[in-house]
């Protein structure tokens, strides 16, 4: 489950593309979660770099980061950033698999939201919104279980629409020239 990194690999890579992140505002009441981090991919050594360049001039050098393997293929150990090293652990039962956590010396802890690569810029946007929320008694899985709930409503809606553009509801509600509304045929 974890992995070592070969120094001259990452010195090969290329940049990482900035991170994409929402965070509560600054001196908002404490939530369950701190904000959302949303990575372009699901290499945890090619994407922790863009997320500390932001966050260590935000809160202080990242020393450590936790995660819950169910989403992430491998886990390195230690990840080389910009002058420094961040640990990286990970807790397959006691950690939410949909957050990310982070330590700083200097300030503290905080949980993100980690939003799936995959997800539309639409749902990554409310969840963004969601977790940034001040004072938010919502879990990362919990807002992942409504986000999907909420995508599964709108794929019927949309369903729903389309079969009645296609006629599907028009048969029901109207009779074609022709039809007998009784046993007679008025």
């Amino acid at each position: 489950m974890t992995a070592t990194i070969d120094r001259t690999i990452i010195s090969e890579r290329e940049p990482s593309s900035p991170a994409r992140l929402s965070f509560t505002p600054a001196g908002s009441p404490p939530g369950l979660l701190d904000g959302a981090w949303w990575p372009r991919s699901r290499d945890l050594s090619r994407e922790l770099p863009a997320l500390t360049d932001v966050l260590d001039a935000r809160w202080g050098r990242i020393t450590r980061v936790t995660v819950n393997p169910t989403h992430w293929p491998v886990v390195p150990r230690k990840v080389p950033v910009n002058g420094h090293t961040v640990h990286v652990g990970w807790f397959a039962e006691e950690q939410d698999p949909n957050k990310l956590i982070l330590h700083s010396y200097t300030a503290g802890r905080w949980d993100l939201l980690v939003i799936p690569p995959e997800t539309g810029v639409a749902a990554a946007t409310r969840l963004m919104s969601a977790a940034a929320t001040p004072g938010g008694l919502h879990t990362a899985s919990a807002l992942m279980t409504s986000e999907d709930t909420t995508r599964h409503a709108q794929e019927e809606l949309h369903e729903e629409e389309e079969w009645e553009t296609d006629g599907g509801a028009a048969w029901a509600t109207e009779k074609p020239a022709g039809f007998l509304t009784s046993a007679r045929g008025r």
